[in-house]
């Protein structure tokens, strides 16, 4: 059967255990029911959620009546919403779970289930494992009663935290008008981020109409995911015919959100897109300007190390985890910002414990428009890191293969003999699975003095990928395009060594 990965199930839908259908959704809930009951938490609130994929509404009517009909409270969400909504709801409500119905960026053909436990923060082990076993002890029937989906209550409280989010961060302090470009790639977070961006004080926001509607077909790109190439074009040809000064792309569940700007580094008529680690960087620096003293930052163990130089310098803390938000969410206390390179942010931790696209997508444009005002913008931002703190670059390489089992022999293999120089610079060799506690994982790290490579299996899609990272010293602006040469020279390096593997 489907076996819980990232949070919880995702797979193809299609009939039998190993797809998802009616009765691997109805099995589920019926399992996370018994898991619940087992604590102690029964009869306590859940909320169910769902985006707008094919099965979506179906899937999302079965968790809810299962739930009902085994006497918890339930709140439907009243239509297909972002995700962050179901993560903000469960904490906001004081629920012990939230399920939403997505498959986030996966192909058309995918659907998922989500689970959030108390608090809000995406499960995890041993939870996963012992919900697993509740499945299959599930015996038919499975009852069933009817619920009234909610009103809009709980979504005109996410828009309106989500727009207090420029001055509870940012603080007071003028903005420029500026003009915003974004794209939902066919999925639910069109008029969520619309409505927020407009609350937060934003009006000149113009979307890219064909992309705008939900649509289970995602028809105008081969893979709903901001990150793929070719995803973005419309955006960026929009951005360049209106003029903008920021252009917003989420992912079809909206907990992501991918940022590109005006560049004379970039193409597409100059604009670039924005990788994950500079996103992450730009806007944890602007949390961390209003934070109280001593609060905590996090990322993982593949995103750049420029957030803990930063941390360092801002008098903050810093913390590094696994991949996934089910981890940064539980970096520890104090926690004001977490990031993950493939563009999850979570700016406001103490509403949404989970990425979250739309509150991301806000607080970008409030940065953007508060620099504008001093004829600024994000590269000079990003200039200025490179300077205090050497240029940064970063890049994915990602190996597709036949099966996950295939991604996990190739990881085996390279642990077996690892190299001991990768382009002409000798490694240190890091062994996670050698580690105790919670860095423990299927992953491997070769860090040079001026070059790391984090290679690991995906634990959701037959890959094997490999994170890139180089660093050049910048003695100051001027040396800026010099040190962008030398960093894509080895990162070349870098990625011809992964792609040889």
């Amino acid at each position: 059967m489907l076996r819980f990965g990232t949070a919880g199930l995702r797979g193809p839908l299609q009939d039998g255990p190993d797809g998802m259908n009616l009765d691997t959704v109805s099995r589920a809930t019926a399992g996370l029911v018994d898991w619940l009951r087992g604590r102690c938490l029964g009869g306590g609130a859940v909320v169910v959620g769902r985006d707008a994929r094919h099965g979506s509404a179906e899937f999302a009517i079965a968790t809810a009546e299962i739930f009902a009909a085994a006497g918890f409270p339930v709140t439907l969400l009243p239509r297909p919403l972002p995700t962050p909504i179901v993560a903000y709801a469960v904490r906001e409500l004081g629920a012990v779970a939230g399920v939403q119905i997505t498959a986030s960026h996966n192909p058309a053909t995918d659907n998922g289930y989500k689970v959030y436990l108390d608090g809000g923060s995406q499960l995890i082990a041993p939870a996963d494992t012992e919900i697993e076993r509740c499945i299959e002890a599930v015996t038919e029937p499975i009852a069933r009663m009817p619920v009234i989906p909610a009103d809009d209550d709980l979504v005109r409280r996410y828009l309106d935290r989500v727009a207090r989010l420029p001055e509870l961060i940012g603080g007071p302090g003028e903005r420029a008008d500026i003009r915003i470009v974004l794209t939902p790639l066919h999925g639910v977070g069109g008029d969520t981020a619309v409505a927020a961006l407009a609350a937060a004080g934003f009006h000149h926001v113009h979307v890219v109409g064909e992309q705008f509607a939900p649509d289970a077909d995602f028809p105008t790109v081969a893979f709903p995911n901001p990150e793929e190439p070719g995803a973005t074009d419309l955006l960026l040809a929009t951005a360049t015919r209106i003029g903008a000064d920021i252009a917003i792309a989420l992912d079809p569940d909206a907990d992501r959100c991918a940022i590109a700007i005006p560049d004379d580094q970039g193409r597409n008529g100059g604009w670039r897109m924005l990788r994950g680690d500079e996103t992450g960087v730009l806007l944890g620096d602007c949390v961390l300007r209003t934070a109280p003293p001593d609060s905590l930052v996090a990322t993982t163990v593949v995103s750049s190390r420029l957030l803990a130089k930063l941390a360092a310098a801002r008098g903050a803390r810093y913390a590094e985890t696994l991949t996934g938000f089910k981890w940064l969410a539980r970096a520890g206390d104090g926690l004001v910002y977490a990031y993950e390179e493939a563009i999850g942010h979570c700016v406001d931790p103490a509403a949404v414990r989970d990425k979250d696209g739309i509150s991301a997508a806000v607080l970008a444009a409030d940065l953007v428009a508060r620099l504008k005002t001093a004829d600024r913008t994000l590269a000079d931002e990003l200039d200025d890191y490179a300077v205090e703190f050497g240029l940064h670059a970063t890049d994915q390489v990602a190996l597709r293969l036949p099966t996950p089992a295939a991604a996990a022999d190739l990881v085996s293999r390279l642990r077996a003999a690892p190299p001991d120089e990768i382009a002409s610079e000798p490694v240190k060799f890091t062994d996670l699975l050698q580690v105790r506690g919670r860095m423990r994982t299927d992953a491997l790290i070769f860090e040079g003095s001026s070059s790391r490579i984090v290679v690991r299996p995906s634990g959701t899609e037959p890959k094997l990928k490999c994170y890139l990272e180089v660093v050049e010293p910048v003695a100051d602006r001027a040396a800026l395009a010099a040190a962008r040469t030398a960093a894509g020279q080895r990162i070349a390096e870098l990625r011809a060594f992964c792609q040889g593997l």
